[in-house]
């Protein structure tokens, strides 16, 4: 989830590497910007040039994960981070499935996909929530028939592990605790890379955090590499056809959260990164093509931006108190992102159309952390943004359960500079959606996931932005059971061509484990119920892993596929 990987790694050996080949053939390049990899590599094992070599990097690494860094934290300790519902699963070819309660709308023809870590090989070591290689579980559904399925995203660092039969990079987010530790694993990195077991210019990501479609293409992201198309096949399965570079304009890495304006159907994003410019915005027009990179030297540290909000005039950064912090990461046995708590937030605005940052404004919002935003929007002199504050932010990676996202809503009057918040829930709410046709526009209501604790997700509430200000918001609620948990509510509209449709007028959608039976469900709720009441559900033959972020694609777009 943080593209200190990305340059870490490609800093360990020279620029003549980036031009080497690679011992297995995992990958050919096909049509623009695309690199297109099989759905279904060999599960065999292939041994690189080396087989020595290859024996005495796995040993150096069992002496690292036993003595030189174990396990010992529970954010970083498999015992834990793997336990239960977030334990692997295997990959599960299409396959039918039934509802058990209602019946599917038809406005749910299509696909609901979510995203999220389901590591291939058991960690030897330390492993973080997030290190894990990202895994796509689809639901297609048409005509009341739905077919499930579950691929992993077939990325470089996955393929090339697969063909190894075992973990070649380290993991991100808890391999490099500590003088020791960075320096062990750094050695070996380089080692590997030199050797030829991998080249880190074919992409060391895990795209394991989110998805988006637009330029009639389907993507897998995470923020650490670039994205990888992958298409649904008429039968259900998914397919990753390859890494995807827009024709050489997408340098290194892209957020996991790009925000499209269904109006105009053009796409804005960022990338975030550990050395300057910290910051770089941009964007694809209607068609999916990259436009120019807009560098924001403003931003004077780095920041763990994870996500952003747009308004039709506007895109708005959040400059947070979690950072990337390299060297307390080296010499201090900390994460590569931690808080900083004599850092003030600020909000920075830009232009959406911007063609560089001269008209860039920051302004300081103590006390604000956004991980996640919701939406924002224009008012007459003044922003209006929407987003969880993360309270207790020292504990984002270490200790979630203990982290608290309390949903404010900032207004900045962009005349006179003064922010004001106001509080819209007192609940532990992130994960957040809206209806997809309102980014960037005044809505009204919001779905939320109810941290139980976080990362575990109890329910779903309807938050009513027309309560007013400093009041409780919440107007509908759904808590799923006695140890059942979901994930990120999804909104779909019942009519979404339908421009005088009222804006709940839809269904919120989630998968949802049930720990006793060991089941997992497609839960299908009415938006505009006074209870989001149940609509359908469907038992799942297959078990879906606690995970992050995921997209419904209509059956006439995966048609574009």
């Amino acid at each position: 989830m943080d593209s200190l990987s990305s340059t870490f790694l490609s800093s360990l050996h020279p620029s003549k590497l980036f031009r080497s080949s690679f011992p297995f053939n995992v990958s050919s390049v096909t049509e623009r910007g695309a690199t297109k990899s099989s759905s279904s590599p060999p599960a065999r094992r292939v041994q690189p040039s080396l087989p020595g070599l290859h024996m005495l990097f796995n040993a150096f690494d069992d002496v690292i994960n036993k003595f030189i860094d174990p396990p010992l934290r529970p954010s970083v300790d498999p015992r834990y981070t793997l336990s239960h519902n977030f334990a692997p699963v295997h990959e599960l070819p299409p396959t039918e499935c039934h509802s058990i309660e209602g019946s599917l709308p038809s406005c749910l023809d299509g696909a609901y996909i979510r995203n999220g870590p389901n590591p291939q090989y058991l960690p030897r070591g330390p492993y973080h929530l997030f290190d894990g290689d990202g895994m796509l579980h689809s639901i297609t559904i048409s005509q009341g028939k739905a077919t499930f399925c579950s691929r992993y995203v077939k990325t470089y660092k996955y393929t090339v592990e697969r063909l190894a039969g075992a973990p070649l990079l380290p993991n991100v987010f808890s391999g490099f605790n500590g003088l020791a530790a960075s320096a062990t694993r750094g050695a070996l990195s380089a080692a590997r890379i030199l050797s030829g077991q991998f080249n880190p210019v074919n992409g060391i990501g895990l795209a394991n955090t989110s998805l988006a479609f637009f330029g009639n293409r389907l993507y897998a992201l995470g923020e650490s590499d670039l994205p990888y198309a992958v298409r649904l096949t008429s039968d259900g399965d998914i397919e990753t056809l390859g890494r995807y570079d827009f024709d050489g304009k997408l340098f290194m890495s892209m957020t996991a959260h790009p925000k499209i304006d269904l109006d105009s159907g053009e796409v804005f994003a960022f990338r975030y990164s550990p050395v300057p410019p910290f910051l770089t915005y941009f964007r694809f027009d209607s068609q999916g093509n990259k436009q120019p990179d807009v560098p924001i030297f403003s931003m004077v540290r780095p920041s763990f931006l994870h996500d952003f909000a747009i308004t039709n005039k506007y895109a708005i950064f959040a400059d947070i108190q979690i950072g990337m912090n390299p060297m307390d990461m080296i010499f201090g046995g900390g994460s590569p992102v931690g808080a900083d708590l004599g850092k003030v937030p600020r909000l920075g605005i830009i232009p959406r159309y911007a063609k560089d940052e001269s008209e860039m404004r920051w302004f300081d919002v103590p006390g604000f952390n956004l991980i996640h935003a919701i939406n924002a929007w224009d008012e007459e002199d003044a922003i209006v943004m929407l987003a969880p504050n993360i309270l207790s932010v020292e504990h984002t990676l270490e200790r979630m359960e203990l982290v608290h996202a309390l949903v404010e809503k900032v207004r900045i009057d962009l005349k006179t500079g003064i922010v004001t918040r106001n509080p819209v829930s007192a609940r532990n709410l992130d994960f957040s959606v809206i209806n997809p046709a309102y980014i960037g526009k005044k809505n009204r209501f919001v779905y939320a996931a109810i941290g139980d604790p976080m990362p575990k997700i109890s329910g779903v509430v309807k938050l009513d932005l027309m309560k007013g200000d400093r009041r409780e918001c919440t107007v509908a609620s759904r808590i799923f059971g006695p140890k059942c948990y979901g994930g990120e509510p999804f909104f779909v509209a019942r009519e979404p061509e339908n421009r005088d449709a009222e804006e709940d007028d839809g269904f919120v959608v989630s998968y949802v484990h049930d720990e006793i039976s060991g089941e997992s469900k497609f839960l299908v709720m009415d938006a505009k119920s006074p209870n989001l009441d149940i609509a359908a559900a469907v038992k799942l033959p297959g078990r879906v892993p606690y995970g992050f972020h995921g997209l419904f694609v209509r059956e006439s777009d995966l048609k574009k596929l």
